[in-house]
């Protein structure tokens, strides 16, 4: 069974090409044998009028019952460089391969995952 994603978009429209770099950075995630089969991909734009561009993009891996077990997010003035960062900052962390809910201190450390 293959790793599904779902890719909400906030404050910007619909874009093939978050959606062609999400599904390549996925396949790299695809090949830990226990991540969790489903994630949510959040891209979000944080600018105003009177600020430079800038964009969040937050990455949850969903547990068996739904729920988020794990998420990590970064944010950039480049919406790739933002995808980019938060696939390899899941990639790297030992805790979302494991798909298991996060408590006290390790939750906190999961969730402050922001570059």
């Amino acid at each position: 069974m293959g790793l599904g994603m779902q890719i909400v978009y906030v404050g910007l429209p619909c874009s093939a090409v978050v959606e062609a770099q999400a599904g390549v950075l996925l396949l790299r995630l695809g090949r830990f044998n226990d991540m969790p089969s489903e994630c949510r991909l959040v891209v979000e734009s944080l600018s105003s009028a009177d600020r430079s561009p800038r964009y969040r993009a937050r990455l949850e891996l969903m547990s068996s019952e739904g729920a988020c077990a794990f998420a990590r997010q970064c944010d950039d003035a480049d919406l790739s460089a933002a995808i980019r960062a938060v696939f390899e900052a899941v990639e790297r962390d030992p805790a979302s391969r494991a798909g298991r809910n996060a408590s006290g201190d390790a939750r906190q450390r999961a969730l402050a995952g922001k570059r």
